[in-house]
């Protein structure tokens, strides 16, 4: 399934590549992109974005499937595994999609954790505000890479909960960093 999406994503901005137009000026017309992220694929996980923006400003609207790391979960607990779908709006400084963009918006996430002293498994969902930096990198024509980071913060979803008597509770603030590869045209 991964591979397949990243083949996909390598075709479509292939074909998305031939039908645009190089080298021009992005300000004052709309351009529609897509996006992938490094994180929840070395997670063993997957990610696909899609953006559609004019001027400085996009709108995003993304989905991961992310394993997070057993040295950032509580202990006491273990593979958890989270479904994140999001909508970031994000403001350029710069023109044609360059440079340092800050973005906000709502994210939804649906995670199952496990115990680490069975296999009893706990369901739950959070609704959290995340903020994200960037910086976009043009590698060629309407490719980019982009590193970032960001900080969610819980604002609603499931409260603590016990889980072979030991308590689990989502973190309030939930740091992130990687790095999305994306085309635009």
């Amino acid at each position: 399934m991964k591979k397949a999406l990243l083949l996909v994503f390598i075709a479509f901005s292939m074909q998305l590549h031939a039908q645009s137009e190089n080298g021009t000026d992005t300000n004052n017309k709309w351009n529609i992109g897509i996006e992938l992220d490094v994180l929840p694929y070395a997670t063993g996980g997957y990610f696909g974005a899609g953006w559609v923006g004019k001027d400085k400003w996009r709108g995003r609207a993304l989905f991961a499937d992310v394993n997070k790391p057993d040295f950032v979960t509580k202990d006491g607990f273990s593979d958890h595994h989270i479904k994140a779908y999001a909508v970031i709006l994000d403001r350029f400084l710069k023109d044609n999609w360059k440079g340092w963009w800050i973005g906000a918006g709502p994210v939804y996430w649906k995670s199952d954790i496990k115990s680490d002293s069975s296999n009893a498994t706990k369901n739950f969902e959070n609704f959290l505000l995340n903020g994200s930096l960037g910086y976009n990198f043009n590698i060629y024509k309407n490719f980019y890479v982009s590193p970032w980071a960001g900080l969610s913060l819980k604002v609603g979803g499931s409260d603590n909960f016990v889980l072979d008597n030991k308590e689990y509770n989502l973190p309030l603030l939930n740091p992130e960093a990687s790095i999305k590869f994306g085309f635009y045209f």
